[in-house]
């Protein structure tokens, strides 16, 4: 009944970042911070995890103050979290 869940996205917190990432081409680190309401060393594990397993890239633009953090999600990324979505969709349908 739970397969198809992916352990990566299922952490509510990534789950949430990859909503996100599923609406829009690309995504700002202030806009992420902001939308999910957590801290930046938060959201910086968050990222850097689904970075890791693939699901999302990063671009950074800068340094420092000045810097800029831009992600966007990948095809396995998109395959990844519409799998992981229908598995939650059947799950809950199958209650």
């Amino acid at each position: 009944m739970i397969d198809g869940l992916d352990p990566i996205i299922h952490v509510p917190k990534r789950l949430a970042a990859m909503a996100v990432l599923a609406n829009a081409p690309s995504v700002s680190f202030r806009f992420l911070k902001d939308h999910l309401q957590i801290s930046e060393s938060d959201l910086s594990k968050q990222m850097s995890a689904l970075e890791a397993a693939g699901y999302v890239s990063s671009t950074k633009v800068g340094r420092g103050r000045g810097g800029s953090t831009t992600y966007r999600m990948t095809q396995a990324g998109q395959k990844a979290y519409e799998q992981h979505r229908s598995a939650l969709l059947a799950l809950i349908h199958a209650t």
